[in-house]
C-alpha cells in the first residue's frame, strides 16, 4: 500500500481523504511552523506521496489572526518544501491544496482558468499565494513533482460555521414563522469532499505537475442553496434587498480532460449531505 505523509488530517477534507483513497496514511501531528518537528517527521518513513492540507482556512479567523495564520499557511509550507528537499529519496509527488480566493471575484459572470490573473481577494487568499510562490520555486526539483489544486467552494457534512452552508442550516433550522435573510446574491461553484478526494487521486495517478482548478464549473447562487435547505427542512425565508452580485467560478477544463467528473450540486444535494 502506498505511504502517503499528510497534514491537515483531521480537518473537513483531511477526513474525506483518509475515508476515500486507498493509501496508508500517515498524519502530522505537531506544530507545523516547527521546523524540527516537520523534519523529523519527514524523515520517519520513506513517503510515496505528500498531500499537504494543512492551513488556518476560516477567513474571519484569518483576518483577526493574520500573523498566526502565515505562520501556519506560508512558514508551515515553507518548512515542508525545505524538509523534503532534505531528502536523498523524497516522495515523487507532492500536493498542496490551494484556493480559489487567489483569484479576484468578479461582478459579472466569468469562468476562471489557470491562466487568469491571480489577486487574491482575502487574506487567506493571500497567504495560500503565499505559500504557492515558495512551492513554485521548487517546481524544477526533478525528483519530485509539485502539484498545485486551487480548490473553490466545497461543502461536506463535517463542515460547520462560520462557512456559509453550515451557517444557513443552522439559520434556516430555527423556529421561525419567517426567516430574514441577507447578503446572498453571491454565485459560487461548490463541490464535494468526495470529489476533491477523487480529484487528487487521479492526479496523484497521472503524476501531474503545476496548477489545477478544482471546481464543478457549475454555478449557484447562494440565494437557491438557501431555498434547497429551505424546502428540506420545511422552513419559510425571505431575502433583504440584493446585494450587487459576485462571481468566482471555476473553468476546470484541464482536471476533466483527465477524466475527473465531479456531481452537481443543484441536481443532488445528498450527495453532499
Amino acid at each position: 500500500m502506498l505511504k502517503c505523509a499528510i497534514t491537515g488530517a483531521n480537518g473537513v477534507l483531511g477526513k474525506r481523504l483518509r475515508q476515500t483513497l486507498p493509501y496508508k496514511f500517515y498524519s502530522f501531528k505537531d506544530n507545523i511552523a516547527d521546523y524540527n518537528k516537520v523534519l523529523k517527521w519527514i524523515n520517519s518513513k520513506q513517503f510515496d506521496l505528500v498531500i499537504h492540507l494543512a492551513a488556518i482556512v476560516p477567513t474571519n479567523r484569518v483576518d483577526k489572526n493574520f500573523k498566526i495564520a502565515k505562520k501556519i499557511n506560508v512558514d508551515g509550507t515553507k518548512n515542508i518544501i525545505k524538509a523534503l528537499s532534505t531528502l536523498k529519496e523524497p516522495p515523487k509527488w507532492f500536493f498542496f491544496a490551494s484556493t480559489s480566493h487567489v483569484y479576484p471575484s468578479t461582478n459579472f459572470y466569468k469562468k476562471i482558468s489557470e491562466k487568469c490573473i491571480t489577486k487574491p481577494y482575502s487574506k487567506y487568499g493571500k497567504t495560500k499565494k503565499e505559500a504557492e510562490k515558495i512551492i513554485q520555486k521548487n517546481f524544477n526539483n526533478k525528483n519530485i513533482k509539485f502539484c498545485i489544486g486551487r480548490i473553490f467552494s466545497f461543502t461536506d457534512k463535517r463542515q460547520k460555521p462560520p462557512y456559509i452552508i453550515p451557517s444557513l442550516f443552522t439559520k434556516i433550522k430555527k423556529k421561525r414563522k419567517s426567516i430574514l435573510l441577507s447578503n446572498l446574491n453571491h454565485y459560487r461553484d461548490f463541490i464535494s469532499t468526495k470529489d476533491i478526494a477523487l480529484a487528487i487521486n487521479l492526479l496523484f495517478k497521472k503524476k501531474k505537475r503545476g496548477i489545477f482548478n478544482i471546481g464543478s464549473g457549475n454555478s449557484i447562487n447562494l440565494k437557491s442553496i438557501a431555498k434547497i435547505i429551505a424546502k428540506k427542512e420545511k422552513r419559510k425565508i425571505q431575502f433583504s434587498t440584493d446585494n450587487n452580485p459576485t462571481y468566482l467560478l471555476s473553468d476546470s477544463k484541464k482536471l476533466k480532460k483527465l477524466g475527473w467528473k465531479p456531481k452537481n450540486f443543484k441536481n443532488n444535494i445528498s450527495y453532499f449531505y
